[in-house]
């Protein structure tokens, strides 16, 4: 059983920092739901889960979902999950997977009909949270803008709920570069803005939804540069009839994805 002084554990805790994902190529996803999800996209690609770390208890609770994988699973004492773990109460069971990071002008070549775009969005809950609004309405790529929180963030990994493994991640892409590439590859590009000069339900109405569209959200307490909102098709706002300043951005953020999904059927 593997301490928290054994070699593995020591080089799996250095993934809890950005550096050591960027050195390793690799992150941690902790809990069932994640590791799940990890295990699942194992069995489509052989290497996009290197090794699970799993307690006694853990992983008696969950042999059934280890019991059918090719992917090493190491035993571990409490301690050395807990040193793995960035939750209060760590589940015990941690699973190592390969970066899954795509080339941002990757999205030009083949754009899905729904992708999303966050600008210097420094919190990770909400970031872990648009992730998973983005695969539950379809999206098929979540990028993230230079200056925004790492998608690989453990707090980000949970606040997903294993839909980072379901749709493309973007990594620090140069976002005031690759919009004009998107639009001219035929990708109608909005910026969710509450000064924006269409609504919500306009643009849906005037097919802006339609696809494919790439969904532009800016940073949490600024909103969206400017200038970078400048380079989109057009900036909408969420119409809102109550007396509410502004909306929090996961919330907006599903409003305007859900409205997509809408639109497109």
């Amino acid at each position: 059983m593997l301490t928290e002084r054994s070699a593995r554990v020591v080089a799996a805790r250095k993934l809890t920092r950005r550096g050591g994902r960027d050195d390793a190529g690799a992150f941690l996803a902790e809990g069932r739901q994640a590791v799940a999800e990890a295990l699942a996209e194992a069995g489509r690609d052989p290497v996009a889960v290197r090794e699970v770390f799993a307690t006694e208890a853990a992983a008696a609770a969950h042999g059934e979902l280890l019991a059918g994988t090719r992917v090493p699973v190491r035993l571990v004492t409490e301690r050395a999950a807990a040193s793995l773990s960035e939750t209060v109460t760590p589940q015990g069971l941690v699973a190592v997977c390969a970066l899954r990071d795509v080339p941002a002008r990757s999205l030009a070549a083949d754009p899905p009909r729904l992708a999303v775009a966050l600008a210097e969005l420094n919190d990770p809950g909400n970031a872990g949270t648009v992730l998973r609004t983005a695969d539950a309405c379809g999206a098929g790529a979540v990028v993230f803008g230079s200056g925004s929180a790492d998608p690989f963030h453990g707090k980000v990994v949970r606040s997903s709920a294993g839909s980072l493994f379901h749709v493309d991640v973007v990594r620090s892409a140069p976002l005031e570069e690759l919009i004009p590439v998107l639009r001219a590859a035929g990708v109608t590009v909005l910026a969710a803005d509450g000064g924006g000069e269409v609504a919500l339900d306009a643009a849906a109405e005037e097919g802006l939804l339609a696809g494919p569209v790439l969904w532009l959200f800016g940073n949490e307490a600024r909103g969206l540069d400017p200038a970078l909102a400048a380079l989109a098709d057009a900036r909408v706002r969420i119409p809102m009839r109550g007396r509410a300043e502004s909306l929090n951005l996961a919330v907006a953020a599903s409003i305007c994805l859900y409205a997509t999904q809408l639109a497109q059927g």
